[in-house]
């Protein structure tokens, strides 16, 4: 499925007292990945917003193997894992720059008409995407 690479670096303020990162700002790399893979297809989250469509969080899971740490350059993986219904999911793996795997996750996100607050069916516009 659709993949993208996004390239960070781990700043001072992302860590604690040992130059390791802080367990919860691993939920923020993903979000940059993923919205770094959604930026790839053309479409960005305030552009979606702007046309009524919110992608609220319904999961997520995060595997730790290896710290980051303060100044490495870490790359975020964001893989598609099946084409969206009324859900999308991605599937992340981090890795340092010495391409030691840190992290394994998963996030499930849910399509909102952010006029009604109900849930919906994926657009059109990024199905037609994923299927070219």
């Amino acid at each position: 499925m659709k993949k993208n690479l996004t390239k960070l670096r781990v700043r001072y303020a992302e860590t604690d007292q040992m130059g390791v990162v802080y367990y919860g700002n691993y939920a923020q790399y993903l979000e940059q990945g993923r919205t770094e893979w959604l930026r790839e297809l053309g479409f960005s989250y305030k552009w979606m917003e702007e046309n009524q469509v919110m992608l609220p969080v319904t999961n997520l899971n995060v595997n730790f193997k290896l710290p980051a740490r303060y100044d490495d350059v870490i790359t975020v993986t964001t893989e598609l894992k099946k084409i969206p219904t009324f859900k999308i999911e991605f599937y992340y793996e981090i890795h340092n720059q010495e391409d030691q795997l840190l992290v394994t996750a998963e996030t499930t996100l849910v399509f909102i008409n952010s006029a009604t607050k109900k849930i919906i069916k994926a657009p059109g516009y990024l199905l037609e995407k994923l299927t070219d």
